[in-house]
């Protein structure tokens, strides 16, 4: 035999061998996860483990909040009323399936006189919306186009997301004019002002604060208050404000921060808010204000999520333990079960991995605490609904989104935070909610987990959807007031 043949039967012979090392690694893996799934007795629930293989692979790839060609693919199960592709799902964050690509071509009708609510929006200067995220319009133009997937600012990443709810309802807006975007037929925008039954103020004030207040250089004032102060001069200079006197606008101010100078000056308007906890009666209200979910920051677990069994801890809490105002109960509830065998109570941040092991940690927890803290409401009562964790609220003065529609004691347990203070109150309570109770709540945290989900296109009976419902259940209460007030006024003019 030659040395050329020789040579070449060796290399067959060593790619059959690779052949069949790689056939084995196959087989060996199939067994393995075999194996898991058969084990009744297996510590991590199967529900849990892909979540903990997504999220690994999640942060193998850096995200860049600035190009949406980074994101990564998060699949969610889409709406049978929406058109979208199913190729791909480009997402914000790793946690989050929130942009998806509309499919063109095809038609969808939304009847102008069908829709719930008709919305006149304001064509403010990019930078009190898109531009505060770094978007520059070409052309003069003042918005971008929603219909290519790309041409969306992505909005910044980590804990700013939570409050990104102006953000969503403008696109939401925008998209509602444009035929070939399969959306809910909920809110539509109009052109004529005196056609609306609520004008929207597009200012992303939550981003305005979180990255604009810091005064540099020789700046008298942060570009966030310059913003609030033009807008104030903007509004009150419009005949649709000095018409209401501004109780028919619709102002997002979700950040418990933001519209710190503004919201005394444009308290007669309707607020998109998180709470009341940092806003006087006269100024924030439930008659006449809205209150929106955070956008949570975790991963929204399967449909087929860990079951009572499945869920080892029977508390979990992590995050923040020290705060000031009303979350001094954090630091009492600490002290009282740090040490209890089942129960995950630790200081925990963003960083690190800290989404990612918090995501994780509520996925196989039966319970959740959502405490109060610097405000009355906190983030991590949306990422337990997320991870179909049920929540205990503890916060006397919470208020929650669309509470008027849904009944949250049928997937929650609140607790008076004198109450949870006391004892071997919480422990005692909690341990005596029985497989049966536990799991009607956590069916009904599966059935209603879509409402408090943030899409683009927005989705019927998600967070968009749900809020837009919000406001025009407000309406009526605002438009019974102006037309109170209206009584003798049209006399007056017609006497003058």
């Amino acid at each position: 035999m030659s040395v050329k043949n020789m040579q070449a039967s060796t290399s067959e012979t060593r790619n059959f061998l690779f052949f069949l090392f790689l056939v084995s690694i196959f087989l060996l893996l199939l067994s393995g996860i075999f194996l898991l799934k058969s084990s009744d007795n297996f510590i991590i629930p199967e529900s849990v483990l892909l979540l903990m293989l997504i999220n690994k692979t999640r942060d193998m790839s850096p995200i860049r909040s600035s190009n949406l060609e980074n994101f990564s693919y998060h699949p969610s199960p889409p709406s049978s009323s929406s058109v979208i592709f199913h190729t791909e799902v480009p997402v914000l964050e790793p946690q989050h399936n929130v942009i998806r690509a509309v499919e063109l071509g095809k038609s969808i009708s939304c009847n102008p006189e069908h829709a719930l609510l008709k919305v006149f929006m304001y064509d403010l200067p990019s930078e009190f919306h898109f531009g505060l995220l770094g978007w520059k319009g070409q052309n003069g133009k003042k918005w971008p186009d929603v219909t290519r997937l790309h041409s969306i600012p992505a909005y910044p990443g980590g804990l700013n997301l939570q409050h990104s709810t102006a953000y969503w309802l403008t696109l939401d807006l925008l998209s509602s004019e444009e035929p070939n975007v399969a959306r809910p037929c909920t809110a539509i925008r109009v052109r004529n002002s005196s056609d609306a039954d609520i004008i929207f103020v597009p200012f992303f004030s939550s981003v305005s604060f979180n990255r604009f207040s810091k005064i540099h250089g020789k700046e008298k004032v942060s570009r966030n208050w310059k913003l609030q102060d033009q807008l104030v001069k903007f509004l009150m200079g419009r005949e649709e404000w000095k018409r209401s006197g501004g109780r028919d606008h619709l102002i997002v101010a979700h950040h418990p921060n933001s519209m710190l100078y503004a919201r005394k000056k444009l308290g007669s308007a309707m607020f998109v808010l998180a709470d009341f906890g940092r806003y006087q009666v006269e100024i924030a209200n439930i008659d006449k204000d809205i209150i929106a979910p955070y956008l949570h920051v975790v991963y929204s677990v399967s449909h087929n999520s860990a079951t009572f069994e499945d869920r080892p801890t029977l508390v979990f809490f992590q995050g923040a333990i020290y705060r000031k105002d009303g979350g001094f109960i954090r630091q009492e509830l600490y002290y009282l079960l740090k040490d209890e065998e089942d129960v995950h109570f630790t200081f925990g941040t963003v960083e690190r991995g800290g989404i990612t092991n918090a995501g994780q940690g509520m996925s196989s927890s039966k319970f959740c605490l959502n405490i109060a803290g610097d405000t009355p409401s906190s983030n991590r009562l949306f990422d337990a609904i997320a991870s179909h964790c049920v929540p205990v609220i503890i916060s006397d003065k919470i208020e929650l989104p669309f509470e008027d529609v849904l009944d949250y004691s049928e997937f929650c347990i609140f607790i008076r935070g004198a109450d949870a203070v006391k004892p071997s109150f919480l422990l005692n309570l909690l341990r005596g909610i029985k497989r049966e109770e536990w799991t009607r709540m956590w069916k009904r945290l599966k059935e209603i987990a879509h409402h408090f989900e943030f899409n683009y296109p927005s989705q019927p009976g998600d967070a968009v959807d749900m809020t837009w419902e919000a406001v025009a259940r407000k309406i009526t209460f605002v438009q019974w007031k102006l037309h109170r007030e209206n009584r003798f006024r049209r006399q007056h003019w017609q006497h003058a």
